[in-house]
């Protein structure tokens, strides 16, 4: 099947589309809050025309998987991501994880890729590890208040806050001079408004609180870090830079004044460079 459901251990169905030669080398890709699969669509086809088998899933609570009430933390998210690669038995595959999904990667890489021999390379992508909270290990990081502010703007009107988002920080299309696509904005209202608000609030938590230090010092497949220096949702200086220094045999690469959603304002740029570290 091209497309289709996981049911996982605790009843999640966990909906998946896997395109491509089935013999071919299989790259995953996992997506950021409160997206889907559907925000891989430019680098699914890419790789597809590329001759590579392409898999990407839509996480629990998110696009058109279970809106479950439970299991909404990065050990389910992960664990679900290894419900559908035991499912379509991907090998030697590549994971390819943006923003929240890469801290996803770095859970399944850790827990469930290597120690069941699966995963080849793994791409973090503007993604949120090793913790995206200020605290007083972490002083660069961002203040408990901003995640609050995210929490406050979805239960009060998540249809505005899902235009809001899109239409500012994510795209960078806040900056001066910034070329903004509406369609971009619409996609991106469309991807959020089809998961569950519950599992979308407590995703907020997720992604800003959950420390992945050990997971990135248990990595030893080689890895490449891809972040802008003008990402204004996870900025790079507490993230892709201590990504790299945790990571053994990892790769940094750092985009001037590219945005959060580089994967699809400047996709000519990334697929490209995402292709050659697959390939070498």
């Amino acid at each position: 099947m091209s497309s289709g459901f996981v049911k996982t251990e605790d009843g999640t169905d966990i909906f998946y589309k896997d395109w491509g030669p089935k013999d071919a080398q299989p790259i995953m890709f996992h997506h950021g809050w409160p997206l889907s699969s559907d925000d891989w669509d430019t680098q699914m086809l890419f790789f597809l025309a590329n001759g590579y088998r392409v898999v990407a899933h839509d996480r629990r609570g998110h696009g058109r998987s279970s809106q479950v009430d439970t299991g909404n933390d990065m050990d389910h998210y992960a664990a679900d991501a290894f419900a559908v690669v035991e499912h379509l038995d991907l090998r030697n595959a590549i994971h390819i994880g943006h923003s929240t999904g890469g801290g996803e990667v770095g859970r399944y890489v850790a827990k469930f890729g290597q120690p069941n021999g699966r995963v080849a390379k793994a791409v973090l992508v503007s993604a949120i590890p090793p913790l995206m909270l200020k605290t007083e290990a972490n002083p660069g990081g961002t203040p408990i208040e901003v995640f609050d502010g995210y929490r406050k703007a979805l239960a009060g009107n998540r249809a505005q806050f899902y235009l809001d988002v899109p239409s500012g920080p994510f795209y960078g299309f806040n900056r001066p001079g910034a070329k903004v696509s509406q369609g971009a904005i619409q996609n991106w209202w469309r991807q959020g408004m089809m998961g569950g608000a519950l599992a979308h609030y407590e995703g907020i938590k997720v992604f800003s609180e959950t420390d992945q230090t050990e997971d990135l010092k248990a990595i030893t497949v080689p890895t490449l870090v891809m972040h802008g220096d003008d990402d204004q949702v996870v900025p790079y200086q507490d993230a892709a830079l201590l990504q790299a220094e945790l990571i053994k045999n990892s790769t940094l690469k750092i985009y001037p004044g590219f945005p959060h959603g580089m994967l699809t304002t400047h996709a000519d740029t990334v697929n490209p460079d995402l292709l050659t570290f697959i390939k070498s």
